[in-house]
């Protein structure tokens, strides 16, 4: 490994030549969630919606206790209905978990549409190359998977959530590996010495 691949995977301190074991390790744990939540897809969107809720009625908390540090009426009147909102928000998804997952699940075939739209007029605005095929096609497979989800819905309200997180964690995990194995010592990598000759 160069000097300059060295320099550059060492920040303030922290060397990933020195804490590969530590980030393969991390990103085994990582992989192994993501599986787990795609192997128990709904209850692992149950908990993100939980998750979401308990995180509304703790930030309308904090702006409610902003709201009375605010100079001037307008600011804490801004600040006391963003607390009100984020609150009621909150208690809503924590009673209901399930109308919340729905609810996320049509958010996410909305972002599938716009991003695959997206993606297949950008894809057209490109000269002729293998990058424009790539960015086409995922566009399309966007809009085929929104057109799935929608379809089944709200059936896949139930899976959609929980799939996609735990895709996303699996994903990460194996980047983290992969980046722990770039960076491992050269005598880490390097076989063991063979024996001479003429033995």
């Amino acid at each position: 490994m160069s000097n300059d691949t060295v320099d550059t995977m060492s920040v303030e301190g922290y060397s990933l030549e020195n804490e590969w074991r530590t980030l393969a390790i991390a990103g085994g744990i990582v992989g192994l969630i993501g599986i787990l939540a795609m192997a128990f897809p709904l209850v692992t969107g149950l908990s993100l919606s939980l998750a979401i809720g308990a995180l509304l009625v703790v930030g309308g908390i904090v702006h409610g206790v902003h709201a009375f540090s605010a100079r001037g009426w307008r600011g804490s009147l801004w600040q006391i209905a963003l607390a009100v909102v984020s609150v009621v928000a909150g208690i809503a998804v924590l009673a209901a978990p399930a109308v919340a997952l729905i609810t996320l699940t049509i958010a996410l075939v909305a972002y599938l549409v716009v991003d695959g739209i997206a993606e297949l007029a950008m894809a057209m605005r490109m000269p002729s190359s293998r990058g424009r095929t790539a960015v086409a096609i995922s566009g399309v497979v966007g809009l085929v998977l929104a057109a799935l989800l929608w379809v089944g819905f709200p059936g896949t309200a139930a899976w959609a959530i929980g799939l996609l997180v735990g895709a996303n964690l699996l994903v990460t995990g194996i980047s983290m590996i992969t980046v722990a194995m770039a960076a491992r010592p050269i005598d880490d990598v390097t076989p063991p010495a063979t024996e001479p000759r003429g033995a």
